[in-house]
């Protein structure tokens, strides 16, 4: 690469040479750290089984121990969703404990958040594939499992409610990064998540925002919206948590996973500027790593990033 230098593209959220070369060099025994704030990173086969398992032992130990749990929770997932609900089913698993915060839903270009109603809801496929696969006598009240609405997207509105309920914050929020770095629907050079310092960020709560066009780019390949690049079917703004919904957290569990079945994927890069990268909110997900928690990195993600060269011979293309 060094042959053909240039600067990066300015809507990407990140640009130093140094920091770019550093993380795509990253090496699979370099990949495991925990840092000085309890954050780990593990190298596994699938991180959907591990993410998957620790939902489902989390409302198991609410329901035996009878303790309050909340949790922040992505879309759409809804295989892994139906797969914990069934598991509490077969297993008797009292939900009356648990609170589930769904971290982000659409909103269109005046802010009008997604009614439950629309097929490609992040919000109704959260309620359809997990509360609504729970037993009915298994399951609380649909109360308890959050989802924007035009009712609650004010600034700081909904992260006000996770604070209530969760007694100053989640007990855990799982998540992945998306293409540009986000974390929910927090997006770089977003001007609704505008601060001056990465202190300031961090305090920002729930909110309308305006979609990074690389979110756009990345959810027209999501099945609710026909897997088919049709960014013209995504909605241009969103309703997300905050920053300040990530700090609260007592822990954080992150995936990285995204691939296609030939190996490629769009996560790898981003994957690497998050972990290894500044912790900045030029990449809002970075700022996980200032808590306790765990990111689980598949194997295949992990795997190097190797770029062609004049010797490179067909039978590596």
């Amino acid at each position: 690469m060094n042959s053909f230098r240039f600067d990066p593209a300015p809507w990407l959220p990140a640009h130093d040479r140094a920091t770019l070369d550093y993380v795509r060099a990253i090496s699979r025994e370099e990949m495991e750290y925990t840092n000085e704030h309890g954050y780990s990173v593990k190298v596994v086969i699938d991180p959907l089984l591990y993410v998957t398992m620790d939902i489902f032992h989390r409302i198991y130990l609410s329901d035996v121990e009878d303790k309050p749990f909340t949790m922040i929770c992505p879309n759409q997932w809804p295989g892994a969703y139906s797969a914990v609900a069934d598991m509490i089913n077969r297993y008797n698993i009292n939900c009356r404990n648990v609170h589930a915060f769904a971290m982000d839903e659409y909103a269109d270009q005046d802010g009008n958040v997604a009614p439950l109603t629309y097929g490609a809801s992040l919000g109704m496929s959260f309620r359809k594939h997990f509360w609504k696969v729970i037993r009915e006598d298994l399951r609380p009240p649909v109360e308890q499992w959050h989802v924007f609405t035009n009712e609650n997207k004010g600034d700081d509105v909904y992260t006000h409610i996770i604070e209530d309920v969760g007694g100053g914050g989640a007990d855990v929020i799982y998540s992945a990064t998306g293409w540009p770095g986000h974390i929910a629907f927090i997006e770089p050079q977003s001007k609704e998540f505008a601060a001056d310092t990465l202190e300031e960020f961090c305090k920002l709560g729930s909110r309308i925002v305006t979609q990074h066009p690389m979110t756009v780019l990345e959810n027209s390949m999501f099945s609710p919206v026909g897997a088919s690049g049709d960014a013209w079917a995504v909605a241009p703004k969103a309703a997300t948590i905050g920053p300040k919904d990530v700090m609260n957290a007592r822990e954080r569990i992150e995936m990285h996973n995204i691939t296609n079945p030939g190996g490629d994927s769009w996560q790898r890069m981003i994957s690497r500027i998050e972990l290894y990268g500044p912790i900045s909110k030029e990449c809002p997900a970075s700022i996980s790593r200032l808590g306790r928690g765990t990111c689980y990195v598949s194997e295949v993600i992990a795997r190097p990033i190797v770029c062609w060269t004049p010797e490179t011979e067909n039978k590596d293309l």
